[in-house]
């Protein structure tokens, strides 16, 4: 395994790491759970993602469970979570990152994953009924606690995060560290595009979610929707559209001629493809089974493969490169 600094920060994380979007609390519980963290740990992964909505707060008590089994010690590893969507549907519980939140949220987080604190907490959207300067301040007062180590933004824009990076500079605060975005062959723009100043100017750092487009590009949607695809699962029927569109299909057809010359799945190659880009500091990986996950971190392997020609022949394939 890999590591590589988070962001500006000396923190250093697994370049592949787990997370429990989906799975856990809805297709997995403790035990498969635990099964699936132990065999990233065993690879060296230090880094696992969760969020306080995941399940609505199931899965950062799975997860939590895990971490007390498996008895690691703390210092080994790198967990965070996520705030914005919230758990309860009252005024100031959900759909805010206002100061009263945040610090409250932190407390049912820390207890769901009986921990002293988590590493990193991402605000999981911007929020546009709460001014930029107080969710800076409270991100600050929640680290000064010793709640947490480091914060960052999920699916922010760059003026968002330049605007929140300004204000810690002007106020001597924490300063955000990292994004968490959505990005894969299919969804290039705003990593690629939007947020290009960001990693040259403030070395902001990227953690990046559905690298494998919900399981699209490992290319079991080539012919329909399997029913224990993720697709498939209570309240994720949105996902069935974006895995049915004829063009992406075509797309992920043209890529596994590659990716079996290259000795790769087709996963693999999606993946290794991600970690190409050096502007990343981890791809979070999914799974619901320890074979599905082994074959996901062997993609490591295929990363010197993917020479400048190699490179060439994805782009031509993808189409898509923003300019």
């Amino acid at each position: 395994m890999k590591y590589r600094r988070l962001g500006p920060s000396g923190l250093q994380v697994s370049e592949l790491s787990f997370g429990a979007w989906v799975t856990f609390g809805q297709q997995l519980q403790v035990a498969e759970a635990e099964k699936l963290m132990r065999t990233a740990f065993d690879a060296g992964v230090n880094f696992f993602d969760n969020a306080e909505s995941y399940n609505n707060g199931q899965a950062e008590t799975i997860m939590g469970q895990v971490f007390k089994n498996a008895g690691w010690a703390r210092e080994a590893f790198v967990v965070s979570t996520k705030f914005f969507w919230g758990i309860r549907e009252v005024v100031n519980q959900q759909d805010t990152l206002n100061r009263k939140y945040l610090l409250e949220a932190i407390n049912g987080s820390l207890k769901r994953f009986q921990l002293d604190y988590v590493d990193i907490v991402f605000a999981h959207r911007a929020d546009p009924n709460t001014p930029i300067e107080e969710t800076v301040w409270a991100m600050h007062q929640l680290i000064e606690s010793g709640k947490a180590f480091y914060w960052g933004t999920s699916e922010w824009s760059a003026y968002e995060i330049v605007s929140a990076l300004y204000i810690a500079e002007k106020h001597h605060l924490h300063k955000p560290i990292s994004e968490q975005s959505h990005y894969n062959m299919f969804t290039r723009e705003r990593v690629e595009k939007e947020y290009a100043r960001l990693f040259q100017e403030h070395h902001y750092g990227d953690v990046t979610w559905s690298p494998l487009a919900s399981g699209f590009l490992s290319g079991k949607y080539l012919d329909g929707i399997p029913q224990d695809s993720r697709a498939m699962q209570p309240g994720y029927e949105w996902l069935q559209k974006s895995v049915s569109k004829a063009d992406r299909i075509e797309k992920v057809k043209q890529l596994m001629p590659l990716a079996n010359e290259l000795g790769a799945t087709m996963a693999q190659l999606a993946l290794a493809w991600c970690l190409k880009n050096q502007n990343l500091s981890s791809v979070i990986l999914g799974a619901s089974r320890v074979d599905q996950l082994q074959e996901n971190l062997a993609a490591q392997e295929f990363v010197a493969k993917l020479t400048p020609d190699v490179m060439k022949r994805i782009e031509e394939l993808l189409q898509n490169k923003p300019r």
